[in-house]
């Protein structure tokens, strides 16, 4: 895919970005290169590759799902200013 420094400024107008002429020819160079390795990589024969989600065989630790602080819920609600059935009630904000 070719680009042509109106495509660089219709995308700059899109995007909200005011660009100068300089700015659109130098931003060209760099979008072309940067669509020219994206063709490159796509010439490459992928068919007999399996995707991976990491570049490394890695396997994440896992600690025991057990507890380690105690239960101070009471404790917490007795300070609050309300409280109902274990849930703190709040004032009503949205009408």
């Amino acid at each position: 895919m070719s680009l042509n420094t109106h495509d660089v400024k219709r995308i700059a107008h899109l995007a909200r970005i005011a660009v100068s002429e300089e700015e659109a020819e130098a931003t060209l160079v760099k979008l072309s290169g940067i669509l020219g390795l994206i063709e490159e990589m796509q010439a490459v024969d992928t068919s007999g590759i399996v995707p991976m989600s990491h570049s490394q065989d890695v396997t994440q630790r896992l600690r025991e799902d057990v507890v380690t602080e105690s239960n101070q819920r009471d404790l917490l609600q007795s300070i609050a200013p309300a409280v109902e059935n274990g849930l703190y009630l709040v004032p009503k904000v949205i009408e």
